[in-house]
């Protein structure tokens, strides 16, 4: 990977990532504040409504827009193409909940979800006009605009949302939160990017497109799918109790992982796509990224795992520490995600898209199998099923990886495994002092951290580790920076 492209990689993920956290922060304060001003049965309600938003959304999220990102010589025509496209079809989807909102609402028998499901699925036409715009966006790594445009929606709704809820508009200040973000979001995006709506559209460019989105389309569907269908089943064959264990030990380390992982995505695609030519540089690119990723990633992960009696204890209080075995086996989960995501971005990038929907339909074939045999036995043998399922997806990423971009599975492990061994050794020191210091759960925490990260440091130090010696300069030439601004 040559300077310019891991310039422009490090500076969209971290636009990317940035964009994330500032969401997700006011999103924090909001919730909480809405919590204390709503019922929990108007956030159920809300909560239900969004499970078929979501779905909907899959179909407006996933393949144009990343078609329009991996074609070469993307126009006008193709991006105005799909534009007028999505609002068709988007309207058509709207057009189907409207509808579909009476029966639903019957069969859960909750007569308000006709209302709030027909004003809330508003929201489906306006992501399929920001798909199109995030595509350009992205295509053009124009990422600090994504960082606007969430930020400013993100807290123009925040105000709305509860503003409505002290004035006592109950759940349809938590609708009016949801759309207001949406539509801000458009406006910014739009007011700011160079891409304007064109009177053109073409077939042709559609169905090109479609031949290589749809794949994709069903992966993300298929994905959506699978990630619900899991706390489904314990919620049904176990306590609500266990759900809630379980949903929390998962949260916060997919709150970090999935922050990081958007932001690598977002823009490794782009980059990897304007060097789909070679398969060389594709390979490097998603060697790189494993290697770079993985040795941020392990030490966060292994970290959290070390940490986290006295994290949880400390923040949601010792009631909750049932979750703690939850949360350390979604950390060891995640930490192959560094590899997935470097080898699924490469294949997109070169065109094949059809190999990632080939790969990920065994994948969940094998999880619903590994999914009913251990739920025969305890939520925390369904929990580590999900480990097995992990191992198996990433072998069959790596046999694939070998025959597009001709990156091995020695290779692969080299990349990533490495990272985790050095992050394992500081992980088993930082749980020894947390197991060994009797002191409050804070100052634990506090101490655990800072020996964690000097250990972390002095063995990269002590290798020779590449990535910390990158980290460490871009943090000068940021300095640099700063100073002579």
């Amino acid at each position: 990977m040559g300077e310019s492209e891991k310039s422009q990689v490090i500076q969209g993920a971290f636009w990317k990532f940035a964009e994330r956290i500032a969401a997700q922060l006011v999103s924090l304060v909001v919730s909480i504040v809405l919590a204390r001003l709503l019922s929990p049965m108007e956030y159920g309600t809300i909560s239900l409504v969004m499970v078929f938003i979501t779905i909907a959304n899959v179909f407006v999220n996933s393949g144009f827009g990343q078609a329009l990102i991996q074609k070469k010589d993307a126009d006008s025509l193709d991006f105005s193409s799909v534009f007028y496209f999505s609002l068709g079809f988007t309207g058509l989807i709207y057009i189907a909940l409207f509808f579909l909102a009476v029966p639903i609402s019957e069969f859960y028998d909750m007569p308000i979800l006709t209302p709030v499901l027909r004003v809330l699925a508003i929201s489906v036409p306006i992501m399929g006009i920001n798909s199109v715009q995030q595509a350009y966006v992205a295509r053009k790594m124009q990422f600090r605009l994504f960082f606007y445009a969430t930020f400013i929606g993100t807290a123009i709704s925040a105000v709305v949302g509860i503003s409505l809820a002290y004035a006592g508009f109950g759940v349809w200040a938590l609708v009016a939160q949801t759309l207001t973000n949406n539509v801000i979001d458009t406006i910014v995006l739009q007011l700011t990017i160079k891409w304007k709506i064109t009177r053109e559209f073409s077939f042709e460019r559609i169905k090109s497109l479609l031949s290589y989105g749809w794949k994709l389309l069903l992966q993300s569907l298929i994905l959506q799918i699978y990630s619900s269908l899991r706390s489904l089943l314990i919620g049904k064959f176990y306590t609500t109790e266990d759900l809630s264990y379980y949903t929390k030990g998962n949260q916060f380390p997919e709150l970090i992982s999935s922050n990081i992982d958007t932001g690598i995505n977002t823009a490794l695609f782009p980059v990897m796509s304007k060097a789909q030519d070679s398969i060389e540089r594709v390979k490097m690119m998603a060697r790189k990224t494993t290697n770079f990723t993985s040795y941020v990633m392990s030490p966060i992960l292994i970290g959290f795992m070390a940490v986290a009696e006295p994290f949880i204890s400390l923040l949601l209080t010792d009631k909750w520490l049932p979750c703690v075995p939850y949360l350390r086996i979604c950390c060891i989960i995640l930490l192959f995600r560094a590899p997935q995501t470097a080898i699924l971005q490469a294949i997109k990038a070169v065109g094949r898209s059809d190999t990632v929907l080939k790969v990920d339909v065994p994948i969940r074939v094998f999880a619903i199998i590994i999914l009913c045999i251990s739920l025969q036995h305890s939520v925390y043998v369904f929990a580590i099923s999900e480990i097995v399922v992990t191992l198996f997806g990433t072998i069959l990423y790596a046999i694939v990886a070998k025959q597009i971009i001709n990156y091995s599975g020695s290779e692969v492990c080299y990349d990533f495994l490495y990272n985790v061994l050095m992050a394992s050794v500081m992980g088993v020191v930082v749980f020894w002092i947390g197991r060994n210091l009797p002191f409050h759960p804070l100052s634990v925490m506090v101490i655990q951290v800072i020996m964690g990260t000097i250990i972390y440091i002095v063995m990269s130090i002590l290798t020779n580790t590449s990535s910390f010696f990158e980290i460490k300069m871009m943090i000068g030439k940021m300095l640099v920076k700063h100073k002579k601004g």
